[in-house]
């Protein structure tokens, strides 16, 4: 965010827009609960090092899913946890059911739901043959987008059946945008009315962009999407959005996919090694038959 833009808010939204409260409030609680373990802590080192780890985004490990999804920064956070802790699972090229990802999200968050993770694959599955393995780098990239844009896809899919609804070509091809030039058209097999027309639906959540409560993809991607194809499927959409450079670096967490595999483990804490360590453990013999 530009400085001028900063400095031109006021008071309660600047504190809104960074949930600066949100933080406040829970670095008062944890401070409050570790006082009762230890009466000698000094709540100023301790608050010091509360923000510092917040501002380092390693602040989400073993925390509840209330707190994990309470901003864009803890969700954002919380998938490069995920990609720093799992990642030797990608370069060893193993191929996970949703089930498997589940349990190493809940690894790191105990009551994390199923339901994002059903979603995820959605995404990837185009909403069919769930029960499908999937790689590591198909699926943290749509998961990051299912995660950090929740609300966005919830609004954009509500507009979709809406406009789904008033849309019916049955003998024209649905595109499925590939995030790349070379655009694939693919003939309907699943139901003749599944598309809509792609510049319309891009009017249709263009106004979603405008909402600040919530975080939405860049509309100029946004709108190179969907200009470039005539018709496109809900889950074509949220595709192409999971494969998007633009839209990665936009939120700025994970590394582009060239460089998902690659660099070493220094940069991990003492937690994220021991519980790489574990999945390596647990994973290393036993994922053979799930290898490419």
């Amino acid at each position: 965010m530009a400085s001028d833009d900063r400095f031109s808010m006021t008071t309660e939204k600047y504190l809104a827009r960074h949930h600066v409260l949100v933080y406040m409030e829970d670095a008062v609680a944890q401070l409050l609960e570790h006082r009762e373990e230890n009466s000698k802590i000094n709540p100023i080192k301790f608050l010091c090092e509360y923000f510092n780890s917040v501002r380092d985004g390693n602040h989400t490990m073993f925390r509840e899913y209330s707190y994990i999804h309470a901003t864009p920064h803890n969700r954002a956070s919380f998938v490069r946890l995920f990609w720093k802790c799992y990642r030797q699972i990608g370069k060893k090229g193993d191929l996970l059911s949703i089930q498997e990802y589940h349990s190493l999200l809940s690894l790191l968050c105990s009551d994390f739901p199923f339901e994002p993770v059903q979603k995820t694959a959605k995404i990837i599955l185009l909403d069919d043959a769930l029960d499908c393995l999937i790689s590591f780098s198909d699926f943290i990239y749509a998961f990051q987008v299912q995660f950090y844009f929740e609300e966005f896809i919830e609004k954009s899919h509500e507009m979709y059946q809406s406009l789904h609804q008033t849309q019916r070509s049955p003998r024209d091809p649905v595109v499925v945008p590939s995030g790349s030039d070379d655009t694939k058209v693919h003939q309907n097999s699943h139901h003749p009315g599944d598309g809509v027309d792609a510049t319309q639906y891009f009017r249709a959540i263009y106004p979603l962009c405008d909402r600040s409560n919530f975080s939405t993809p860049p509309v100029n991607v946004l709108k190179e999407i969907l200009f470039n194809v005539p018709r496109v499927s809900f889950y074509g959409f949220l595709m192409s959005i999971a494969k998007s450079e633009r839209i990665n670096e936009h939120i700025g967490r994970l590394p582009s996919k060239a460089e998902l595999l690659e660099g070493a483990d220094a940069d991990l804490t003492v937690q994220e090694a021991t519980i790489q360590n574990h999945v390596r453990k647990s994973f290393g013999d036993s994922k053979g038959t799930h290898g490419n």
